[in-house]
C-alpha cells in the first residue's frame, strides 16, 4: 500500500489586530490639528499663566460655598453677596449658626437663594457630621453634598489643583464650539471631548482659560475678534452665533 503523504498543518489565519480603545470623547486628529491647538493652549498660557476662579473664597469651604451659590448668577454678584457672608460665616459650623433667617438675607441678591440657603445649610450638617467639619475633597464625597453637583465639584477639584476637570458652563460650551474643540450637545459631551483633546501640559488650566476667554473676550452676540490672540486659529472668526 502506497504511504499516507502527511497533509500539511493548517495555517491559522492571522488574528486582527487589538484595538486600543479611546479616550471617551476622543476623535482622530491630523497632526495639522493638534499642532492648532497646541498653539492654542500655549498662547493662552503665554497671556495669563496661572489663571485662577474670580469668585473670592479663603478656604476650601468657602471656595464650595461661593461655586454652589454661582449657579444661574454671575460672579460679581456672588462676590458682593460673600463678602458679607463669610465676614460671619465662614466654617460649616458658623453657617449652621447663621441658620436660615440668617443666611437669606445675605445671600437674597442671587438667584434661587431660597433653594441655595437650604443646600448650603445641609451641606454644612452633612460637612460637620459625617467629616468632621472639614469639607471632603474627592469628587464622590463633593458631589454626594446638597446643591454640589458635578460642574460645581469639577471648579472645587480643579482650582484647588486636585483634579484636573473642565466644568462645562456657558462660556466653555459656547468658546470650545467656536474653536473647533467640541462639537458635543450637551455640557457632558463637550467635557469628554475637552478632556480627551487638550494637551496634558494645559488641561488643569484649560478651563479657567476658556472661560476668561469667553467672558471677556469670545462673547456670546458680539466676539472681540479683532482683540483675540487665538483669531488666526479659529474657525469662526468674524461669525457671530
Amino acid at each position: 500500500m502506497p504511504s499516507a503523504v502527511a497533509k500539511p498543518a493548517r495555517k491559522s489565519a492571522p488574528k486582527p489586530p487589538v484595538k486600543l480603545k479611546a479616550k471617551p470623547g476622543a476623535r482622530r486628529l491630523s497632526p495639522a490639528e493638534r499642532a492648532r491647538i497646541e498653539e492654542i493652549f500655549r498662547r493662552f498660557q503665554a497671556e495669563t499663566d496661572d489663571p485662577r476662579t474670580e469668585l473670592d473664597y479663603e478656604s476650601p469651604y468657602t471656595l464650595v460655598v461661593a461655586v454652589a451659590l454661582s449657579a444661574q448668577a454671575t460672579d460679581v454678584q456672588v462676590n458682593k453677596a460673600t463678602r458679607k457672608l463669610f465676614e460671619v460665616a465662614h466654617t460649616p459650623q458658623d453657617m449652621l449658626a447663621l441658620g436660615e433667617e440668617g443666611l437669606i438675607p445675605l445671600i437674597s441678591s442671587i438667584g434661587l437663594f431660597r433653594t441655595k440657603a437650604k443646600n448650603v445649610l445641609a451641606a454644612a450638617k452633612i460637612i460637620m457630621e459625617q467629616h468632621g467639619g472639614e469639607v471632603p475633597l474627592t469628587r464622590e464625597a463633593l458631589q454626594a453634598l446638597p446643591g454640589v453637583g458635578r460642574k460645581t465639584a469639577s471648579v472645587v477639584l480643579n482650582e484647588l489643583r486636585i483634579e484636573p476637570a473642565i466644568a462645562v458652563d456657558t462660556h466653555v460650551f459656547r468658546v470650545s464650539h467656536r474653536l473647533g474643540l467640541a462639537f458635543g450637545k450637551t455640557p457632558d459631551q463637550v467635557e469628554a471631548e475637552l478632556m480627551a483633546l487638550v494637551p496634558e501640559p494645559y488641561l488643569v488650566r484649560a478651563h479657567h482659560w476658556l472661560i476668561l476667554h469667553g467672558r471677556y473676550v469670545c462673547l456670546a452676540r458680539r466676539p472681540k475678534c479683532e482683540a483675540c490672540l487665538i483669531a488666526d486659529l479659529c474657525p469662526s472668526r468674524g461669525k457671530a452665533d
